[in-house]
């Protein structure tokens, strides 16, 4: 077949004098077919928001290039529907091996170039003002647990109302801790359930760029009205305009503009409102005006939840032992967590090597390295008594059960190894007992290393979290 007969594209199809006896004599015809099972297979809002304003434009060497109105549609087809679609395609137009999706008009004019406008920007305009979303982020994907419950919660509700429901919106908690995600899923939501609402999310920094821009090619009047003529309006990060007081200043007017118009007001911070520095008292007040809902770092609970579903999601084989040791040793922020994650499954794909908690350890030695300190019973008999699940208090107790003699004599092998202690020393910390007795518990715990797997991983894990 030649190159000219290998392309397909709209004109030419349309010129084809019989294309009722030839399925594929159409590619606009197969796209409508294309289009038709698409409606059946997602359902019709998903249809009608990401399928159906698609256009087809050619088909060549096996890929079909679609064409979509923004950054934001390209982005959801991609990930979301591009298999789907390429299976579809293949029946109806042929070898389709690749389906693949570009912007077309997707830029915004320089605001120099923009006229002032009274009228709601298109979605192409709302998507080019602001910054693009990660498909990844959305409620489904968030972990929630104690510390990040509330905020789900609040953020979860704003993006489901009809109306605004808290007015505005101020989330805030440290670095990596999930505001962002949950700041980019309420986006998500609220244009996939209602498509009519402009949702315009960006940066401090952006907001305070395109002002400077605006100042810059005296055209302020673009910006006031691109910005106060939206549904939502999200800012993410917004310490970083303290101390810049002309873009405290615009935001300040944009943002009483939009709630006196009744529009929904969300925005980030690293502090609550009253803590923040370098912003004027005014603005603070009107931040806190409504809803303000702080994310607490992560615990071990939560850091292994999510850890577990990361791992889930992106069919990473790694052992419960080692998800646990990372849950442990990595509770700076959930970034650095999942970064943790990803690094150690890059390794063992790439080399490989079987994931362990030696081989994580040893991998993540810059992230785990933390300062050196003396390791006490302390020490060891609440972390054993966690990792078990007994009370502290049995490690000097006199049962004998086995539920609890186990972790006992774990414990007391962990003080030998992991501490200069005596065997007399070791005994006195757990009740009073005999040296003897510490003595028979090391070697009880060296013979079940060497013949049974559960407890050689125990230990390992321990003395990991121990001595790291």
């Amino acid at each position: 077949m030649s190159d000219a007969e290998n392309t397909w594209s709209p004109d030419d199809m349309r010129d084809a004098s019989d294309s009722s006896t030839d399925p594929h004599s159409s590619l606009d015809e197969a796209w409508q077919r294309v289009t038709h099972r698409m409606r059946k297979d997602i359902g019709e809002a998903a249809w009608r928001n990401w399928i159906k304003p698609l256009r087809v434009s050619r088909l060549e060497d096996g890929t079909l290039t679609l064409e979509a109105s923004s950054t934001l549609a390209r982005e959801r087809v991609t990930s979301q529907y591009a298999d789907r679609l390429r299976v579809i395609s293949a029946a109806e137009c042929g070898a389709v091996r690749k389906v693949e999706v570009r912007v077309v008009n997707g830029g915004a004019p320089r605001l120099s170039q923009q006229k002032p406008r009274t009228e709601a920007p298109t979605r192409t305009e709302a998507d080019a003002l602001g910054a693009g979303l990660d498909p990844r982020y959305t409620f489904a994907n968030f972990v929630v647990g104690k510390p990040n419950e509330l905020a789900f919660a609040v953020a979860r509700r704003t993006a489901e109302s009809t109306n605004v429901a808290f007015n505005p919106l101020f989330l805030y908690g440290g670095v990596g801790l999930g505001k962002t995600h949950l700041m980019h899923a309420i986006a998500w939501h609220i244009r996939e359930q209602d498509p009519s609402r402009h949702v315009v999310y960006l940066s401090a920094e952006k907001f305070m760029y395109r002002f400077v821009q605006a100042l810059r090619f005296r055209d302020t009047m673009s910006f006031k009205e691109q910005f106060r003529s939206v549904d939502v309006l999200m800012i993410d990060d917004v310490q970083f305009i303290s101390g810049k007081d002309s873009t405290q200043e615009e935001f300040f007017h944009t943002f009483n503009a939009l709630v006196e118009d009744g529009r929904q007001v969300i925005v980030s911070a690293d502090k609550s409102p009253t803590d923040l520095e370098g912003l004027e008292e005014r603005l603070r007040s009107r931040l806190g005006w409504g809803m303000v809902a702080d994310i607490h770092p992560a615990d071990y609970e939560l850091r292994l939840g999510i850890l577990q579903a990361k791992a889930e999601r992106a069919r990473i084989p790694v052992p419960d032992k080692v998800l646990e040791f990372l849950a442990h040793r990595i509770s700076s922020n959930v970034r650095e967590l999942e970064g943790a994650l990803t690094r150690i499954a890059a390794h063992a794909s790439l080399v490989g090597r079987e994931i362990t908690i030696d081989s994580a350890a040893d991998l993540l030695s810059d992230l785990l390295r933390s300062s050196n300190r003396t390791i006490s019973i302390d020490d060891i008999q609440k972390r054993v008594s966690a990792h078990y699940g007994v009370r502290v208090a049995e490690m000097f107790s006199a049962r004998r059960a086995r539920n609890i003699a186990r972790p006992r004599q774990v414990a007391m092998y962990l003080a030998k190894t992991l501490t200069s202690l005596s065997y007399p020393e070791i005994g006195r910390q757990f009740g009073g007992r005999d040296h003897t007795t510490v003595m028979h518990a090391v070697r009880s715990i060296e013979g079940l290393i060497a013949s049974d797997s559960g407890i050689a991983e125990d230990v390992q894990l321990l003395r990991s979290l121990l001595a790291n």
